[in-house]
């Protein structure tokens, strides 16, 4: 391809729109242009990208017995509402009616419409396993689209859904996608790492695990020990349960007694003005869940977990938190004065593990500008419903070894399911095994974000001057530069050489524009070629050229009849 044809309209200007690296850059080099929020129209170098990581997908997913299908994007409502997901999706489903007011999605996953697709024509064990997979545009409508192609409305993503007769063989398709989940990782050239998380509304009983692009941009967090296999997203980090209270209270307990904390509403005011650290305090948080409230009671030092909060006291169709008003409604007062104690019979009380220990505690009173002091849980609260309701944070102990858990913050671009037969049972999907009886489908799902995969690889790999794509993905492998493209010889080389390159498959961009080189040499880093050779004059007479690494960095003087062999060498290498 010739720049002078290529359409690839690059920006000197950071588009206003844009916060992180990955999306500035993605719209600066020309790879991505808004249509509106949440969707972007995919441009030449954007498409060649997106297609060689849907290539190494289809390579992998082929290799582990899967078979590539199609499925529709718009999916009737009344398998949604089969399988209970059209209430529990919300607003984020795009819903529509046709002229025969019968409703439809545009597809956010597609477990309800495979699982009928498969219950109609797999009659039989001997079908079984069958892994069938799609690469598709998907539709949700994300309350905050932000960040570029992180978090849009439309994005194009691979899911895989595999049906096997009993759990041992549903186990072993899941930890086939794995491996190969890590083997497409792998070939991206990305720095990644696999954790346990939350199923959310995809559900299912057999466990998760989310594929994460470690980058500071990242929007989730994760938590991993450096002893151990252990990784998990902070939204699943199992908390370990306190083997003896930090400050133990005296063999005789004082009563608790009411204290005046006028204004210390937060519990920064509170441990200033008391005196105290912030894990000799109880916080409580009012939150409400289809129109129950709920009151989650845990150490002042702690944050909670709201998807904690979900999976044991819901499953909700909406789960927030309550306003002030519905506060100081309940209990009359405001939200920084709310505790365990006394609570009235509408606010059900779940003490996280940490505030159940036999400790004495400072709480709200309930009662505005107040606060109890001495609180012992069990003697002046119930402790009904105990358990794991909070983030796990860096620094505390691993579940599995008890070493120290360590942070980074991660981009999901993957993630994999062992559903069981959630979509089965309620679909009532089934096959005939060896001796003639009706058995459901075992199940499982597999995600990948293509586009999201190719915006991480931008935030991973990009620094100050531009991006810089991995040779397995990038748009293109090199740029030749001509730096005098009105010299006829300069250019009659610079033609050679990129009819060598592309002769021995090296994919290649000719800068054949009319431009000053430092102006080729800018777009040149922008955009991301792996390498660049530029051909000057003064080098052009030794018989030389300038081959340069763009990811070191490093360059080196080739000669001119061997440049096409040694970009191709360090491709392979």
């Amino acid at each position: 391809m010739k720049m002078s044809r290529l359409f690839a309209p690059t920006l000197r200007e950071v588009p206003a729109e844009a916060e992180i690296a990955s999306h500035k850059l993605l719209l600066r080099a020309g790879f991505i242009r808004k249509s509106t929020a949440g969707i972007y129209t995919y441009l030449p170098l954007g498409w060649r990208v997106i297609r060689k990581i849907e290539q190494i997908v289809r390579e992998e997913m082929n290799a582990a017995g899967g078979q590539e299908i199609m499925l529709p994007i718009v999916q009737p409502a009344e398998l949604w509402r089969a399988t209970g997901r059209w209430e529990l999706y919300g607003p984020e489903m795009f819903r529509l009616r046709d002229r025969h007011e019968r409703e439809f999605c545009l597809g956010p996953t597609h477990e309800e419409i495979i699982t009928e697709l498969v219950k109609n024509d797999v009659r039989s064990y001997k079908q079984l396993p069958l892994l069938l997979y799609q690469i598709q545009n998907k539709y949700r409508d994300e309350r905050r689209p932000r960040f570029g192609l992180m978090r849009g409305r439309e994005f194009i993503m691979m899911d895989l859904y595999s049906f096997d007769r009993a759990p041992e063989g549903a186990a072993a398709s899941y930890a086939g996608m794995y491996a190969a989940y890590e083997a497409i990782f792998r070939r991206c050239g990305l720095d990644f790492r696999a954790v346990e998380a939350d199923a959310g509304a995809i559900g299912g009983s057999g466990g998760t695990h989310e594929f994460m692009v470690l980058a500071e941009a990242g929007e989730a967090e994760v938590v991993f020990c450096p002893d151990c296999a252990y990784a998990a997203n902070t939204e699943k980090a199992e908390a370990v349960p306190p083997s003896a209270p930090p400050d133990p209270p005296p063999a005789d307990p004082p009563p608790r007694a009411e204290i005046a904390t006028p204004d210390a509403r937060t519990i920064k005011e509170l441990t200033k003005m008391l005196g105290l650290p912030p894990h000799r305090l109880i916080k409580t948080i009012i939150y409400k869940g289809d129109g129950c409230y709920f009151a989650i009671a845990l150490r002042g030092d702690r944050a909670v977990n709201e998807v904690k909060v979900h999976n044991a006291l819901g499953p909700f169709r909406e789960l927030r938190l309550a306003t002030e008003e519905e506060v100081r409604v309940l209990l009359g007062c405001g939200p920084g004065f709310v505790g365990p104690v006394g609570l009235p019979a509408e606010a059900r009380l779940a003490v996280d593990g940490e505030a159940a220990v036999p400790a004495a505690f400072v709480c709200g009173a309930n009662k505005q500008d107040a606060h109890w002091r001495h609180v012992l849980p069990g003697r002046d609260f119930p402790l009904a419903l105990t358990g794991d309701f909070r983030l796990v944070t860096a620094g505390e102990p691993c579940p599995r070894c008890g070493a120290s858990l360590q942070s980074a913050r991660g981009i999901e671009v993957g993630q994999v399911f062992n559903l069981g037969q959630k979509y089965s049972e309620a679909l009532s999907a089934s096959f005939l095994d060896e001796e003639g009886r009706a058995q459901n489908f075992y199940m499982g799902c597999y995600g990948i974000g293509v586009s999201r995969t190719m915006a991480a690889a931008a935030e991973q790999f990009s620094d100050e001057d531009g991006l810089v794509w991995p040779p397995s993905i990038a748009p293109y492998h090199c740029v030749v530069i001509p730096a005098g493209a009105q010299d006829a010889e300069t250019m009659q080389a610079a033609e050679t050489i990129y009819a060598a390159l592309r002769a021995a498959g090296v994919e290649t961009v000719l800068d054949d524009r009319n431009e000053r080189s430092g102006v080729k040499f800018k777009d040149a880093d922008l955009i991301g070629f792996p390498f660049r050779l530029v051909l000057g004059a003064k080098n052009l007479a030794l018989g030389r050229v300038e081959l340069k690494n763009r990811r070191t960095g490093q360059t080196e003087l080739i000669a001119l009849a061997e440049a096409a062999d040694a970009v191709r060498r360090r491709l392979e290498d």
